[in-house]
């Protein structure tokens, strides 16, 4: 039988199943001990990291790995320029409503439009004056009437004066006939007069520009009647001059004096335009708590009166410290910054800000520039806290 060598196989492959069972158990326990060999080392290397506090620490041992890392910068001092930003509108500077000078009547035709130049004493419109030009004829007709009475007042003078020296006529003659040709010159002037009345009137019907300038708006059209009470007919700006009526708190007012440099973009325009200011609301609005800064701009398609627009003006300049606007706090007591002693402690430093702007904010007062300044994360802190400042440059605070 094959009892025997049946039992020896199988009793083999057993013995084999063993083997490779155990080698992967070892082949597991190597792993395992790999991974938790790699752990530790990790682990060890990040403690080790921690333990450094960096360059700008200051303070050595173990303690130290529980305080926060603060950001801090020294502002130092630098010449800012004082800039005041203000909105406002764009008006013409000097406005001139142009209506019926006359009496009035039915206009004819328009001569300007919108957006034209226009030249002083330049006819804009005319209005119908056939009645005028007859009452003027017959005024000259008049002048003519009264002349020849003259003229003949005058030759009955004369004639009368060669005839009294041979006794022909009395002097009481002469003194009549001289009153006559002296009321005769009397209405000649008289005539003048009205003829000079009338042609005024008619030239009064021409509807003429006072100085020369820019048409903002023509509210007239050919067949309105019109007459001194409809108001103006045309708005002009005197010789295309514009200007921004930027409205300033009245603490930004008194800083501000005529003839400072300001640049105002309109709104919806590419570009900016420069000016200054040329007059200073003399009152504060007692509503709003502002006045008014006039700036003067020349003429340009984009500035339109009516329109929106902002304004930088240039009021001096000024040597102080510069901070980002993440390391300037408020809360009641006004705005403050904390700065980081000698002993790496947080302390509360008051400050009166100045100007905001894309650089940063202007420090008035408060600071020297000589003071480590946190940056940021300054909403976390406390006065008293013990931190460890990291000191950075100026442009990576920014």
């Amino acid at each position: 039988m094959n009892v025997e060598p049946d039992f020896a196989r199988e009793n083999a492959e057993s013995l084999e199943a063993a083997e490779t069972a155990n080698r992967r158990s070892r082949r597991l326990r190597a792993i395992i001990i790999g991974v938790v060999a790699l752990v530790a080392a990790i682990l060890v290397a990040f403690l080790l990291m921690r333990g450094g506090a960096g360059e700008n620490a200051g303070v050595a041992g173990a303690p130290e790995q529980s305080l926060p890392t603060v950001t801090v910068m020294v502002p130092g001092s630098q010449n800012i320029s004082s800039v005041i930003s203000a909105t406002g509108t764009l008006a013409a500077r000097r406005e001139m409503p142009v209506g019926v000078a006359g009496e009035g009547g039915q206009v004819i035709r328009v001569y300007v439009d919108a957006g034209d130049w226009v030249g002083a004493g330049q006819t804009l419109a005319s209005i119908e004056s056939s009645v005028q030009n007859r009452q003027t004829q017959s005024a000259r007709a008049n002048v003519e009437v009264a002349r020849s009475d003259l003229a003949l007042a005058q030759a009955e003078l004369d004639r009368a004066l060669q005839l009294v020296e041979r006794g022909f006529i009395s002097q009481a003659d002469i003194d009549r006939k001289t009153a006559t040709r002296d009321a005769a010159r009397a209405r000649v002037n008289v005539a003048q007069a009205q003829l000079g009345e009338l042609q005024a009137r008619a030239g009064r019907l021409a509807i003429r520009a006072p100085a020369a300038g820019l048409i903002l708006e023509r509210m007239v059209e050919p067949g309105q009647v019109v007459s001194a009470g409809s108001g103006a007919l045309f708005r002009m700006a005197r010789g295309g001059e514009m200007e921004m009526n930027a409205g300033v708190s009245e603490d930004e007012l008194v800083k501000l004096s005529v003839g400072q440099r300001a640049i105002v973009r309109p709104v919806g325009a590419g570009q900016s335009f420069e000016g200054q200011i040329w007059q200073l609301s003399p009152v504060i609005d007692q509503q709003t708590r502002q006045g008014t800064a006039s700036i003067a701009l020349s003429y340009d398609r984009a500035l339109r009166p009516g329109g929106f627009a902002q304004a930088r003006i240039m009021s001096g300049s000024v040597d102080a410290p510069l901070l980002p606007e993440s390391a300037v706090l408020s809360d009641d007591s006004g705005s403050f910054v904390y700065i980081i002693d000698e002993n790496n402690t947080v302390v509360r430093r008051d400050v009166e800000i100045g100007n905001v702007s894309n650089e940063g904010i202007t420090i008035r007062s408060g600071l020297q520039g000589n003071e480590r300044v946190v940056v940021s994360a300054g909403a976390f802190l406390n006065p008293g806290d013990e931190v460890i400042p990291q000191r950075v440059a100026r442009d990576e605070a920014s």
